[in-house]
Order: structure tokens, then C-alpha cells, then sequence
């Protein structure tokens, strides 16, 4: 958890410097800083799941863990209007711009993820074999969001 809270800390603070010069900037960073933590904690656990790295029941549960808390971060706030691809080019942002027209369904495809990654943390530490539905169920609701409001 320190880790991730570092982790959180050192991404975030270059997006400070920006706070008041560009608030689409900065949370254009900011949800891709969040993103990233939560594709590295999905490699962990992946990456486990696909015998590429060995089984580690402690850090499958700080992975599963880490994803869990991170889906209960209120990521919305980085997504103001203005900030798609379409406003700022998909080399800065592959957010598709029918997250705004559509925001119902991207919460709710949020909810999706939450439900998934809830106490991740626990079932993963079962063994090897407790991963595979857990990255699924995981990389199931990060694909469904990714394929309608991602560009690709």
C-alpha cells in the first residue's frame, strides 16, 4: 500500500505544476497516471496467471488488492469535458469522446470493474489456479469499457 501511495505521489506531482495553467492537461495526466498503476498491478497478476512469472501469493494479493482500492478512487474527476480524443487528438488522449454523449454507460461499466476487482485480493491468494477467474472477470470489464470508449 505504501508503494502504491508512492507510486500515486510521484506520477501526481508533475500534474501539480500544471493545476492552474490547464485543468484538461492535468487531468488528461492524471487518469492516464491512474491507468497505468492499474495496468502494471494487471500485469502482476496477468503475467502470473500466464505462468510468465512464478506464482507469489503475497504479491498476487497486493496486485488484486492495489486494483481494488484504485477502483474505489473517484477516477471520474479526470474526465471533464473537453478532454476525448477528439478535442485533443488521439496522440494525447485515447479517451473516445462518446464517454461524455454516453455517461451513463461508462459509469456503469465502471460499476462493472468495481464488482470485479471486490476482494480480488483475498481470491487471488488461493493458489494458482484462483487467478485465472479473477484476471478474467478483471480483464473482461477493462476490455468491455476499452472496446466502446477507447480508441483503438
Amino acid at each position: 500500500m505504501r508503494m502504491m501511495i508512492a507510486t500515486a505521489l510521484a506520477i501526481s506531482l508533475p500534474v501539480v505544476g500544471m493545476a492552474a495553467d490547464d485543468p484538461i492537461a492535468q487531468a488528461v495526466k492524471a487518469r492516464q497516471g491512474y491507468f497505468t498503476m492499474m495496468g502494471a498491478n494487471m500485469g502482476t497478476l496477468a503475467g502470473m496467471a500466464q505462468g510468465k512469472i512464478d506464482y507469489d501469493a503475497d504479491a498476487a494479493a497486493r496486485a488484486a488488492s492495489n486494483i481494488e482500492a484504485l477502483t474505489m478512487y473517484n477516477a471520474a474527476i479526470h474526465f471533464p469535458e473537453g478532454s476525448s480524443s477528439d478535442d485533443l487528438g488521439s496522440d494525447v488522449t485515447e479517451a473516445k469522446a462518446n464517454i461524455w454523449t454516453d455517461l451513463e454507460g461508462f459509469q456503469a461499466k465502471y460499476v462493472d470493474l468495481q464488482d470485479a476487482a471486490m476482494g480480488a485480493g483475498e481470491l487471488v491468494a488461493g493458489g494458482p489456479e484462483s487467478l485465472g477467474p479473477v484476471v478474467g472477470a478483471l480483464g473482461g470489464a477493462c476490455k468491455a469499457c476499452h472496446d466502446t470508449y477507447r480508441v483503438k
